[in-house]
């Protein structure tokens, strides 16, 4: 033990010196040591964290002082763990030991004495308070504060406000100290020790630290001074409607802060023994919800403020409406009588229902559960609230005391994480376990009651499932309740069962357009029949749907409500009997006619049936389905026939009810998808199925007499094969192209909707500038909250003040976002000054613009006035044809008369007065020109120049002389050179001025200006004449430009007046991290790839301008070097954060979402103006000036009642443990950003018994005055809450701590900008805005992708997601209805999502995307999701091929797993018909179709190989030609322009025409054809289709990890064939095989030309799968590169695997991974099945070999199979294991030399006795390769039968062989291509912008002789 504590004091005192030597003031630096190593297991480990961060700081005043304090924190730390059991408590208590030997103070041996340690403590306590003269601290602050001194400094406030917080911090632990150690003696001794005024005094001082007690936002447990959000009316209101009235008195040991009064959380805590923290937490919440409240009805007035009755009402109904509708579906009544509750009752109600929520963990996925919870809590209240004493209830009893947690909740998780057991990480099937959804269904029927309360944990539905390991089962043994309602069987399948009309639909509208076909067209009694056939084929499909019913629900029988399954069966029956009936008189009505004259009797029968039938169909659906109608009938629910109907009709659930739209509503998405309808289908009869009518009849009367095979399956069947290779093709690009059609058609939707919200009207510079002088009136009308409006008046003087006053309000807002621009390094000094407007504020008669507008204007009126030879008139004509010329003559004019009269004095200033007023004169005479030489303006404007630029400067002596020497030699240019008019009129005037000029006292008395609003004009002047370049290029950098025309353009859309930020809907942003990167290191920065490209070289030279203004802001040259930097810790630290901001980082995230309280508090500061307090108002000249506004407290206080960030880290408690840089740089975010939460999950490890316990809490931080987490929140939860997918139950854990009305969801890869925070509040007051029938409960937000710019892919990747965020989501919210939620940045109702199950859902695998279950989940119960563009938010994308792969792979597997789902299920069979075809084409339908895309060409191939090895196909070109038709060729074309994106390109092509105009819009789209979009695309169609089928068929769907980092390294062989073999590669070989041997055997009467114009699609896709991934690799054609990338690969492939040996280092490793989908006995069956079309080759080319002849025997396919075995055999003999080979060497080669010979003689006999040809060898090749593909892959299917027959080597082997030989067939051609070195130029050039390619070549040629740059 001795050396471990050696070893540890070593490490502690290198601690406690980097502590020291560092400092608190290092920026940057989070202070670390023992003090932040408190193990989190010690239940008081925020107190000795406190007292050991005090020993630290007080080393070095007095190290006895410290060594007391470490001394308390070691007892205190013993007396909480004595035997050190907790997880890190040996290891602390050793340091903290050594730490107390440093000390030096303490002898070996002996007592301590206490009563000596108590006395120091008082005496340095004194000492320290007079040193830091406590008493004078705060009110120093105040005054400075309150005197606004500090706006002109504002880290001087800073630094006090820290530095009292800091001293408060370590007065109040020395006076916990002396408390706690006082009780160690006795009290007489206590009191002698501390006299009753120094208890005095700490008690005053203890008052004083009230944000130092940890508080979330409102100090509702200690007074406060600094924070005056407590003594807002509003919150002062709501903390008083929660006080303790009329409820049964609370026993007297019931602590209470003596702060605050007891109020309903303390007596809820009391009876039920809720946690502490949740109910500190709830407390919190349900103020800050009440508060808000209160602050939309009206701020309570008085002394009292007193809660509106109003506002109660809303926070109880919105907060119980789920449970209020939980029990009338039921059928049962509430706990609580609706119509007789007091105000008091609601509010107790509601602190029940969020405490219950609070602290309900995993099980808040589970609505409806808590609201059983709810419902007998409140019973149970029902019955305590009667007693005259409050008693604790029963139900939450335990031997440890009174818990919710242990007595209620712990059982709800058990079972849950039992389940999550046995789903085994997501690899069983959804069938063999419950998940969130199957839980929260129970409570939809009366049965949950059976559960009682308290609850019976022995019923059916806490039973657990068996155990895979170590089983232990509850009672009851195997018995447990299973899947209810619904069961996730994994099928495709589901795709019929959810959209059944969709496909009963397809399916009767192609037989009827064929049917009319096939009769030329012609409507006449027999295609009058045939149409009528349209009836069995609806009760058939309807009948087919019934029988999925019945088997999609196996696995649920025995726990589904009865009258479900009752419903299913019934179906069945009725559907079953229906399709007997209907197609028996089908037939029989076509069979009479034929003995017949006329229509048959049985005939008329079927007609009446079938009338009767479907007018009852289309009645019920009419009811059903349109929604005016389904409104009146969910009114007459009450009638049993109705009730029956709609029975019938679908199953009732709890949710989905009333998910009907206006009529209005309905009118618009029917009438799109009639539009979408008409073109589809006259599509598909003129070009698809009419041109197929003649092929197929000659086809089915053709006798072919003779096959090229030994057919079996084609003979007496009309040809139905050949047929069936017709119109395969055809029919599946008929179903797919309903998606083109409803492509084609909602982009131009989209683009006239955009033009209606005039979109882009703004989308250029020169807009802008045009534009300007709107703007401040716009913004006053949208963005500007006044309480009241000025009238409209036509007066030209009013209008003018009316003009100013705007921009005098819109100035300050203006300026605050051109500084941000400057502060995020997009602009530069002189641009921000530019770009500033003047606060318009003073005297002058006019507005003044920002400079950048009038740069230049003066020197070109100048000229005009100088060459101007007309009148006055046409001379002010000329310069008013430019608005901003005339503003910036009229302005000189007004600054230069208004600097002169302010500067000059006496004589002076009367020749100013008496010029300005013979200006004016001659203006109104028009006599200007006359009577003024303006042939010399140029000389008074540089005079009048010269003059400024001495006077912007500081007086001195010398510019006091040279003052008057400039306005002397204006007198003499105006007096000598411009006047030319008598001036006699004004004798005595000019008398008096010529004396005084010949005196020299004529400028004698000067006025230096010191007036701010002076000075600011004299240095506008200075610059209106001096800046004679054109500013229409302000601002340089392009996305400075962006946002500006953007945020411009904004205020002209339409969007909902802005309140005052008191009376805004209050809001949280929300955002989920794990552990991606937080802030760039130092060492990240540097680290170079391989090929000598660091992240800093690579942002420098993408960014040039942005660096450059970066340097010019940290005050350093332009040319310094990188080494300078990052040798200076604040020059840094800032070029760290510089980084971070352009890349995908957590510091960019925060910084984007703290923009929205800067933006609050800004507006706050700038209202209170209008907010009709006059002792909060503002100035005329404050209001402009918000210099200083972010220290408000005032505004402040109201940004905090209206935001709250929360970004829940979740593993950042085991971050902080492994000391990981994500910690510190976390911690340095809440250090920067005060308001900035952080919540995370906390693993507590405990001994018990000698057993390990783990304690999991929700925690919440914040950063304290010592840089270190100040805890807030602690909340106990029942277990580990990872249970299903991590993301969302990261988000739920941490949902508790957020606040508000709405939410926004913020993903780790996003930004915001300030101007765009500006408007947050009219965004949220979309919630009270009419959007339909419903109010919103979503509201979609458009996105930015900022990453577009990193290379031509993340370019692709950009245009592709903004315009599925922009023009897409714009059709799907209006007119479709069916937008959902895609991720971020969408704003919830928070209140209606938290009370309904949360944003997210969590289930394992079936959840794995699970931010759009939120929509699905919101659109189910009645919500309304919107979408609005006057807003955006930053986002970041994936920018590699492998990144995006990654992404897209994840998306298409959740989809695959969305077809699965109750959710799809559910709104498919819900929606009305034309909802349902919107939602199906938007989410689940578009992957189907990408799918159906790529089988169209599997099918078209196998189809001709059909045709050419059978050789039907030369028989039918030959004799009739009938294989070449517009049809196929119109499929083909389809396909093809599908594939390569054409179709997603029109959306894009669109909104680029919408938002940069036409020109812009080609030039971006053919730059991206010529940059290979249409590849990518490609392959982005394979990467969809391949992850969502195997989805579907085998699951496997996981979260994958995608990085966003740059990427700027070249990827190797080996890790893109790792990715891509399987989902590209190997059907990329199929596809190029079927091509080649329909080359070979195809009869083409058109040449070489027919067969590339018919398989170009197909070679392209082909083409596009094998190479896309090298064609997009960085350097991917270098030689260099590719040698190594040839070494690598080989390495892999053939070495080894074994155990713990990765995918990523042996072949056979990667080779296991890629069959681990394959699990289940279906998955074998069907993985068989699809492997049987290999053997088509073999079959169909070995009767086409010279070999054979003319002979189609079967034997012939027999003895191919003979030889093949022989390969096999061969291929054995030659590859024997290594073991065998060592064993017996010579004899296997010997053998293996025999085998060689014995094959080439058997050749060489072939070729020479029989009719055995080269190329039948090589034909041989074609066959035999996919035979043993298929072979191979069936044995891989059935791996562990493999293994019982000792195979699996011999399998591996040839799959080995296979891997080989693909990747060589690749890799060949780009070793040829890198022998040219101009192809790695061009393809440099392709993937990245100019900048960084120079920049890469630059690099490379620095690199030198250097064998290795990247090290």
């Amino acid at each position: 033990m001795s050396k471990v504590e050696e070893n540890w004091e070593r490490l502690v005192r290198a601690a406690l010196k980097r502590e020291h030597s560092r400092g608190p003031d290092v920026p940057g630096q989070v202070s670390d040591g023992i003090a932040g190593n408190v193990p989190s297991s010690l239940a008081n480990s925020r107190h000795i964290d406190a007292i050991l961060r005090a020993a630290d700081e007080l080393q070095e005043e007095d190290p006895n002082i410290s060594r007391i304090l470490c001394e308390h924190a070691y007892s205190l730390a013993q007396n909480l763990d004595p035997f050190s059991e907790g997880r890190g408590v040996l290891q602390f208590k050793t340091g903290l030991m050594s730490v107390i030997k440093q000390k030096l103070a303490k002898r070996e041996g002996g007592m301590i004495d206490r009563t000596q340690d108590i006395a120091r403590l008082r005496e340095f306590y004194k000492m320290y308070r007079g040193k830091h003269k406590v008493d004078e601290l705060r009110e120093d602050e105040r005054k400075l504060r309150e005197s606004g001194g500090f706006s002109g400094n504002f880290g001087e406030l800073e630094r006090r406000t820290v530095k009292r917080k800091r001293i408060f911090a370590t007065l109040n632990v020395l006076r916990t100290v002396v408390e706690e150690l006082s009780q160690q003696v006795s009290p007489e001794e206590a009191d002698k020790l501390i006299p009753e005024e120094l208890k005095r005094v700490m008690e005053s001082d203890a008052a004083m630290t009230e944000d130092l007690i940890a508080y979330n936002i409102v100090p509702l447990d200690a007074a406060s001074v600094t924070n005056v959000i407590s003594s807002l009316p509003e919150v002062r209101a709501a903390v008083s409607a929660l006080n303790f009235r009329g409820l049964p008195k609370l026993p007297g040991d019931v602590a209470v802060p003596p702060q605050r009064n007891a109020d309903v959380l303390d007596f809820l805590q009391y009876v039920f023994g809720f946690q502490v923290d949740n109910v500190s937490n709830q407390r919190e919440h349900i103020v800050l919800l009440l508060a808000n409240a209160q602050s939309r009805v009206g701020i309570p007035e008085g002394t009292e403020p007193k809660m509106d009755e109003g506002a109660v009402q809303k926070v109880f109904g919105k907060s119980l409406d789920n449970y209020t509708k939980w029990c009338s579906y039921l059928g049962i009544q509430t706990a609580f009588n609706l119509d007789a509750l007091s105000k008091e009752k609601k509010l107790l109600f509601v602190s029940l229902y969020f405490l219950i929520w609070g602290e309900a963990a995993n099980v808040r996925f589970l609505p409806e559960c808590i609201c059983y919870i709810f419902h007998q809590m409140v019973i149970e209240l029902d019955e305590i609230l009667r007693q005259q004493i409050a008693q604790t209830a029963k139900s939450c009893i335990s031997e440890n005391g009174v818990s919710f947690l242990d007595q209620v909740i712990s059982h709800f998780y058990k079972i849950l994480a039992a389940e999550a057991i046995s789903n085994d990480n997501g690899r069983a099937p959804h069938s063999a376990w419950r998940n969130y959804d199957d839980f929260n269904e129970y409570f939809w029927s009366r049965e949950c009651f059976d559960l009682r309360w308290p609850l019976q944990t022995n019923s059916l539905f806490f039973c657990e499932p068996p155990k895979v390991k170590k089983s232990m089962h509850l009672p009851g043994g195997n018995k447990r309740r299973g899947k209810t309602s619904f069961v996730e069987h994994r099928t495709f399948l589901h795709l019929y069962h959810s959209f059944p009309r969709l496909w009963i639909f397809l399916i009767m509208m192609f037989q009827g357009l064929a049917i009319v076909a096939f009769n030329d067209g012609k409507l006449r009694m027999k295609t009058l029949k045939e149409v009528l056939s349209l009836g069995p084929t609806f009760v058939i499909m309807k009948f087919f749907e019934s029988v999925l019913d019945i088997l999609m629900m196996f696995g649920a029988y025995s726990t589904t409500r009865r009258l479900a399954i009752t419903r299913i069966f019934v179906r069945f029956l009725w559907f079953g009997c229906a399709s007997v009936l209907i197609s028996y008189l089908y037939i029989k009505g076509l069979q009479e006619p034929s003995r017949t004259n006329g229509t048959s009797a049985i005939f008329k029968i079927y007609i009446f049936v079938l009338g009767i039938y479907a007018a009852a169909q289309l009645l019920v659906s009419f009811l059903m389905r349109i929604p005016a109608c389904r409104k009146v009938t969910d009114q007459c629910d009450h009638w049993p026939v109705i009730r029956f109907f709609k029975w019938m009709h679908q199953e009732r659930y709890y949710v989905g009810r009333g998910m009907y739209e206006g009529t209005f509503d309905f009118l618009k998405y029917m009438t799109f998808w009639l539009v979408v309808f008409g073109a589809k289908f006259s599509f598909a009869y003129f070009l698809q199925i009419r041109p197929l009518v003649e092929p197929t009849k000659f086809i089915s009367g053709f006798k072919i007499v003779r096959y090229s095979w030994h057919d079996l399956v084609s003979k007496n069947n009309h040809n139905a094969l050949t047929i069936a290779s017709l119109w395969a093709p055809v029919f599946t690009i008929y179903l797919l192209d309903f998606h083109v059609f409803y492509t084609l058609i909602s982009a131009v939707v989209g683009f006239l909707l955009g033009a209606r919200d005039r979109l882009g009207e703004i989308r250029s510079l020169e807009a802008v500038h045009q534009f300007f002088e709107k703007f401040p009136e716009a913004f006053m009308s949208r963005l500007y909250a006044s309480p009241t409006k000025r009238p409209a008046t036509e007066a030209t003087e009013v209008r003018i003040e009316l003009k100013k006053a705007n921009a005098a309000k819109f100035a300050p807002f203006w300026n605050e976002i051109v500084r941000n621009l400057r502060d995020e390094d997009y602009i530069a000094d002189r641009e921000m000054e530019l770009l500033f407007i003047p606060s318009n504020t003073g005297t002058l008669p006019l507005v003044q613009w920002p400079l950048f507008l009038l740069a230049s204007k003066i020197f070109v009126a100048r000229d005009i006035a100088v060459e101007n030879r007309e009148t006055q008139s046409d001379l002010w004509e000329r310069i008013s044809r430019d608005d901003y010329m005339k503003y910036a003559v009229e302005e000189c004019y007004h600054i230069t008369k208004f600097i002169l009269l302010a500067v000059l004095e006496g004589v002076g200033r009367l020749w100013v007065e008496r010029i300005f007023e013979d200006i004016r004169e001659s203006l109104i005479k028009g006599s200007i020109q006359s009577e003024f030489q303006l042939s010399k303006l140029p000389l008074v404007l540089s005079r009048i120049a010269a003059l400024m630029g001495i006077l912007i400067q500081e007086k001195t002596p010398d510019l006091a002389k040279g003052v008057v020497k400039a306005v002397q030699d204006l007198y003499d240019i105006v007096q000598h050179d411009i006047l030319s008019y008598d001036k006699k009129e004004h004798y005595n005037t000019w008398s008096i001025l010529a004396k005084a000029r010949t005196e020299g006292t004529l400028f004698s008395e000067l006025a230096w200006p010191n007036d701010l609003e002076l000075k600011s004009q004299v240095k506008r002047l200075h610059r209106l004449l001096t800046i004679n370049e054109s500013a229409a290029n302000i601002p340089k950098n392009l996305e400075a430009r962006r946002r500006l025309e953007f945020f411009t353009n904004s205020l002209f859309m339409n969007m909902p007046v802005a309140r005052p930020v008191r009376g805004m809907v209050s809001f949280s942003v929300f955002t989920p991290y794990y552990s991606e990167v937080v802030l760039y290191s130092k060492d990240e920065l540097q680290k170079k790839n391989e090929d000598g490209i660091s992240i800093l070289f690579y942002l420098q030279k993408i960014f040039p301008d942005e660096w450059k203004n970066f340097l010019s802001r940290i005050g350093r040259d332009e040319n310094v070097s990188d080494s300078s930097l990052f040798s200076n810790p604040n020059d840094l630290l800032e070029l760290r954060f510089w980084a971070s901001y352009r890349g995908q980082t957590l510091a960019r995230t925060v910084r984007g979402m703290m923009y929205y309280r800067k933006a609050l508090v800004l507006q706050s500061y700038l209202e209170r103006n209008a907010s009709g307090d006059p002792e909060e108002a503002l100035g005329e000249d404050d209001a402009s000036n918000t210099q200083g506004f972010e220290l408000s407290r005032e505004a402040r206080a109201q940004a905090d009642l209206k935001f709250t960030y929360v970004v829940t880290c979740q593993i950042y408690g085991k971050q902080k443990e492994q000391h990981k840089p994500e910690a510190s740089d976390i911690a340095l975010l809440m250090q920067r950003n005060e308001a900035l939460r952080v919540a995370f999950i906390d693993e507590v490890e405990t001994l018990k018994d000698g057993k390990v316990q783990r304690e999991y809490f929700s925690k919440l931080v914040k950063a304290d005055v010592h840089g270190k987490d100040k805890e807030i929140y602690s909340v106990k939860l029942p277990g580990n809450p990872k249970l299903g997918e991590g993301k969302p139950e990261n988000q739920n854990h941490a949902i508790i701590f957020t606040r508000g009305n709405a939410m926004q969801t913020i993903d780790m890869n996003q930004d915001n900008y300030f101007e765009e925070a500006l408007k947050m509040r009219n965004l949220l007051e979309e919630f009270d805005s009419p959007h339909g029938i419903r109010p919103p409960t979503i509201l979609g937000v458009r996105e930015h992708v900022f990453t577009g710019s990193v290379s031509s892919l993340a370019s692709f990747m950009s245009n592709q997601e903004t315009s599925f965020v922009t023009l897409g989501q714009r059709v799907l919210a209006s007119p479709l209805k069916v937008r959902m939620h895609y991720g971020h940045p969408d704003v919830f109702d928070r209140v209606f999502h938290i009370t309904r199950g949360g944003i997210s859902k969590a289930s394992r695998v079936i959840n794995i995307s699970e931010d759009i279950y939120a929509g699905f989940n919101s659109t189910l119960r009645q919500g309304n999701v919107t979408h609005h563009e006057y807003i955006q938010v930053g986002k970041g994308r994936d920018v590699g091929l492998n990144q995006i792969a990654l992404f897209e792979g994840k998306v298409a597997g959740g989809n695959g797993e969305q077809v699965l789902s109750r959710d799809v299920y559910r709104l498919g069979q819900l929606f009305d018909f034309f909802r349902m075809l919107s939602f199906y084409y938007t989410t689940v339908g578009f992957y189907f179709c990408t799918m159906l895309t790529v089988l169209t060409v599997y099918i078209f191939l196998y189809g001709k190989i059909y045709l050419a090895l059978s050789g039907v196909g030369e028989r039918l070109v030959v004799e009739a030609g009938v294989l070449r038709n517009t049809a196929l060729t119109a499929a083909l074309n389809t396909q093809f322009l599908f594939q390569i994106g054409i179709f997603t390109a029109v959306p894009m092509i669109l909104g680029f025409i919408l938002e940069q105009g036409f020109f812009k819009a080609i030039v971006s789209f053919l730059t991206m054809q010529f940059q290979l979009c249409s590849v990518f695309f490609t392959f982005s169609l394979g990467t969809r289709t391949h992850y969502f089928g195997r989805t579907i068929l085998h699951g496997g769907a996981r979260y994958q990890a995608t990085g966003r980092g740059f990427v700027v390294r070249h990827i190797k062989f080996a890790e893109n064939y790792r990715l891509y073999s399987r989902s590209h590669f190997v059907k990329a070989f199929e596809v190029a095989f079927l091509l080649v041997v329909y080359l070979a055997y195809e009869y083409n009467e058109g040449g070489t030309l027919a067969y590339i114009l018919l398989t170009v699609s197909s070679w392209y896709m082909a083409l596009s799968w094998l190479f896309g991934p090298y064609l997009f690799n960085p350097s991917g054609f270098e030689w260099k590169k590719v040698v190594e990338d040839f070494e690598d690969w080989t390495n892999w492939l053939f070495y080894r695997g074994g155990v713990g040996v990765k995918g990523e280092e042996s072949w056979e490793a990667w080779w296991d991974e890629e069959q681990a989908h394959i699990r289940t006995l279906r998955g074998r069956i069907l993985e068989t099945i699809l492997s049987l079309r290999f053997f088509i080759f073999q079959y169909g080319i070995v009767y086409k070999l010279h070999l054979t002849g003319n002979n189609t025997s079967l034997s012939i396919y027999g003895l191919s199979w003979a030889v093949f075995a022989v390969l096999i055999v061969l291929f054995k003999v030659s590859t024997f294991s290594q073991k065998a080979t060592v064993n017996f060497q010579l004899f296997l080669r010997l053998l293996q030399g025999i085998a060689f010979m014995l094959a080439l003689a058997g050749l060489s006999v072939a070729v020479r006795l029989t009719n055995l040809s080269l190329p039948d060898v090589f034909a041989s090749i074609l066959a035999f390769v996919p035979t043993g593909w298929g072979l191979l892959s069936i044995a891989i299917a059935w791996r562990p039968v493999m293994k019982r027959l000792h195979l699996w080597k011999s399998v591996r082997s040839i799959a080995r062989l296979y891997d080989a030989g693909m990747g060589m067939l690749i890799f060949v051609p780009l070793a040829m291509c890198a022998w040219f070195p101009f192809i790695s130029t061009f393809q440099t050039r392709l993937l990245f912008n100019q900048a960084f390619s120079r920049g890469l070549e630059i690099s490379l040629i620095l690199a030198g002789n250097d064998p290795n740059p990247g090290a």
